[in-house]
């Protein structure tokens, strides 16, 4: 990419858009373009169409997805499969039919098996059953993680693939209905401090083992890969670190201010025991995260504090 190549950012104003944007424009790329769902309905194949068709972007960064936490996949999964597979189809199509140079595809790490070795491989995709509470979301990202595979095999398309962990960070969705994890925990610890509520009630045992990426790390990683990576696999972008959610409500807590207890809920599901990214791959062709996760969440939470208060 040159800095004034024309890129379009699905999705911009999501948390993982809205950094790849930051980070862009941070390394001098000055020719970005972006829609809103208002101004275009990215579900839509006549739109996303003319859009290319006008637009005729060189780059893209395919980061529009509909997203949310064990409650709202369990909830709305007919909704996730569904508009995932429209974003994903129309761009990838349209990249290819309007000639684009080059295209990144984000997927997520709930993609693979709920049982994969740890910790995950790239090439363990597709190899067992996945976790079934986000199972529709997870099947529309191999879709399309795997449409960048076969564009590329048959076209010889320049799409390529990323799987990031968990994230969290600035333009984070903290709806306790909805939302993952650690912006829920952000939220409950948060309005417990206001309250002073004696307790926080978390999901699950808190023994399931997660790793957490700041998304402009995430955002990073993404931009590098674009400008160094042309391979057929698909890339993990993580830490390569975990920690039990119970030591991440402790951290969260402690950040947060709260001084009450944490309980935690036995009878709301867990979700799968660990996720924890290999990211040698990506560390061989010369790249690492930089944030560690107190710091990364003390600007989260001022975020939200900005944000939601």
């Amino acid at each position: 990419m040159n800095k004034d190549s024309k890129i379009y950012v699905a999705g911009h104003r999501g948390l993982v858009g809205s950094a790849i944007v930051r980070n862009l424009k941070k390394k001098g790329y000055n020719n970005l373009i972006y829609r809103t769902h208002q101004e275009l309905d990215l579900t839509n194949q006549a739109e996303v169409r003319e859009f290319f068709q006008r637009e005729k972007p060189e780059y893209v960064f395919l980061a529009a997805a509909k997203v949310g936490g064990i409650n709202a996949n369990n909830t709305y999964p007919a909704d996730f499969i569904y508009e995932n597979l429209m974003i994903e189809s129309n761009i990838i199509k349209a990249a290819h039919d309007y000639k684009v140079k080059k295209l990144l595809f984000l997927g997520s790490t709930c993609i693979y098996p709920k049982m994969a070795p740890q910790p995950i491989k790239e090439e363990y995709l597709l190899t067992d059953s996945l976790e079934e509470t986000n199972e529709a979301y997870a099947i529309a990202k191999i879709a399309g993680l795997e449409m960048c595979k076969f564009y590329k095999k048959q076209y010889g398309d320049n799409f390529i693939s990323c799987m990031p962990t968990n994230l969290y960070g600035p333009n984070d969705n903290f709806d306790l209905n909805n939302s993952h994890v650690l912006p829920a925990l952000i939220r409950k610890f948060h309005e417990a401090k206001v309250n002073n509520a004696p307790n926080v009630e978390v999901w699950g045992t808190g023994k399931p083992l997660r790793e957490f990426l700041y998304v402009d790390d995430m955002a990073d990683g993404c931009v590098f890969l674009m400008e160094n990576y042309d391979g057929l696999q698909h890339v993990n972008i993580g830490t390569g670190e975990e920690l039990s959610i119970g030591e991440l409500a402790q951290i969260v807590k402690e950040v947060v201010g709260y001084e009450g207890n944490v309980v935690f809920n036995s009878s709301m599901p867990d979700g799968t025991p660990r996720k924890l990214c290999d990211v040698s791959k990506l560390r061989e062709l010369g790249w690492r995260h930089s944030v560690n996760l107190r710091d990364g969440l003390k600007v989260a939470y001022d975020w939200f504090n900005e944000n939601y208060n």
